[in-house]
């Protein structure tokens, strides 16, 4: 919850796309505070009681903001644009996120339709920023929508997102969901994940390749990736001397080998599942990010061969 706003972080979401945000809402007549009253809404977000009042009669915002919103209800509808306690305009990124979240909350606004649509038209706007609102999570079928950055690892996830789709396998999504929600928040777990992740989609394919080495549950994560590259025929042997570039194909299948035993070891070293002493320190979302990128990157490439083999069974790597 928000006491003071303060400014820690440098600012990409500029004025003029908070602007356009807000106008566009007028323009609607979206009131920010959905089926609550203003007072009700804000409580969500604010320590009212430690700012300060615009009115003498009272000692804090949770006052002034009661009698002239909800007992007198004399201030414009959207007053809390230009109130400068709250100070949306310039604001740091992260409260103006939190509030614009608040405002599609299931409680807030019921009607998952009409937040949809409220979404829609602050993505459009803080795309330009790198920004976007997201599902997180649903009550009661509605959305929750949290703020997450909109850059490469974004395309990275969707590109996961489609072989899971096309391998049909659910629990390959669900372990691309853990991955997403926990990147920034809990990085142990992203990269204890994105190992799995691996592990789903060698088990999946071997699974519909009838002449592949089946998976066994003794089968570590090297072993196992070892098996899937070598029924996809993206093992270094494979490739014969007299191909164009086969030292340089050789290499980049070793090192393809090579992501899983990194992940692995990685996962063992830092990821989750296991227990740590009291020294442990963690790393940081910049790291569970790499590690799961180098996932993606092998899930992907390794689905996109199964499918071109799949649809052309002698074609060569």
């Amino acid at each position: 919850m928000i006491g003071s706003m303060s400014q820690q972080k440098p600012i990409s979401i500029k004025r003029g796309i908070r602007q356009n945000i807000f106008d566009g809402l007028r323009l609607e007549g979206v009131s920010f505070s959905g089926v609550m009253d203003d007072l009700e809404f804000l409580n969500r977000i604010y320590l009212l009681d430690l700012l300060h009042s615009f009115d003498s009669r009272f000692e804090s915002a949770s006052g002034d903001i009661w009698q002239h919103t909800v007992n007198n209800e004399d201030w414009d509808s959207d007053w809390i644009f230009s109130d400068r306690r709250f100070n949306l305009a310039s604001c740091s990124d992260d409260d103006f996120l939190k509030f614009l979240c608040e405002t599609v909350h299931p409680v807030v606004r019921p009607d998952a339709g009409e937040a949809g649509k409220i979404v829609g038209h602050y993505n459009e706007q803080l795309k330009q920023a790198g920004w976007r609102l997201t599902e997180s999570q649903k009550i009661a079928g509605r959305a929750i929508y949290v703020a997450r950055r909109v850059n490469e690892f974004h395309s990275q996830i969707q590109r996961a997102v489609t072989a899971a789709e096309v391998l049909s396998s659910n629990w390959m999504q669900t372990e691309i969901k853990r991955i997403q929600d926990s990147i920034e928040t809990d990085p142990s777990l992203a990269i204890g994940t994105a190992k799995d992740l691996i592990e789903s989609c060698c088990k999946t394919i071997l699974s519909q390749i009838p002449e592949a080495e089946a998976a066994s549950k003794s089968d570590d994560l090297p072993k196992l990736s070892k098996k899937l590259c070598t029924a996809l025929g993206l093992v270094p042997e494979g490739i014969p001397n007299e191909a164009k570039g086969a030292e340089s194909i050789r290499r980049t299948l070793s090192n393809l080998a090579s992501i899983t035993k990194g992940i692995a070891e990685l996962r063992g070293l830092y990821g989750s599942g296991h227990g740590r002493d009291g020294k442990h320190t963690g790393l940081e979302p910049r790291h569970a990010r790499l590690a799961a990128s180098c996932a993606i990157a092998f899930v992907d490439f390794a689905t996109e061969t199964y499918l071109k083999r799949n649809a052309k069974p002698h074609s060569s790597a």
